[in-house]
This record gives structure tokens, sequence and C-alpha cells, in this order.
């Protein structure tokens, strides 16, 4: 998987999480929470579906990683090995 599949991935799963979110908006480095309006049960679903589609364990511990488009795409990153 490379950078883009990546972020493709990340936002198809935020899309399925928050539909009527209009996720070519997202600012890369603002809390996602804030801007597409999801709640906590929001974010356990989109950490399980991370770990369904991507097979990452993400411990409760490392959760405020993934706040950011980028944080999610960084600490997403080092767990899946990437190619070109």
């Amino acid at each position: 998987m490379n950078a883009s599949e990546l972020r493709s991935q990340v936002l198809t799963i935020l899309g399925d999480i928050a539909p009527e979110a209009d996720l070519s908006c997202i600012a890369p480095d603002k809390s996602l929470r804030d801007q597409i309006d999801i709640d906590s049960m929001d974010l356990l679903n989109f950490v399980i579906a991370l770990h369904e589609r991507l097979h990452v364990d993400i411990p409760e511990a490392d959760y405020p990683q993934l706040a950011t488009l980028d944080g999610c795409l960084r600490y997403l990153s080092a767990a899946i090995p990437m190619s070109g």
C-alpha cells in the first residue's frame, strides 16, 4: 500500500462513519472530530474499521494520535508496510 492508497482508505472509512461529511474539505491538521462532527462512539467505530480493513492493532492509548488526518496517516504509515 502506498501513501495515496492509505489516505483513500482512511477517507473511505471516515465516509462510512460520517456519510453526511464533505470529506473533500477536511483540513489535514485539524481535529477530525471537530470537522466532521463525530462523537466518541463514532471514533471507536472508526478505530475498529481501521483495524478490520488495514489489519492494524491500535491500542486505546494511541487514539489521540488519530485525532487529525495527518496524525492518522502518520500513525498508520508506521504500522503498515508501505510501498512506493
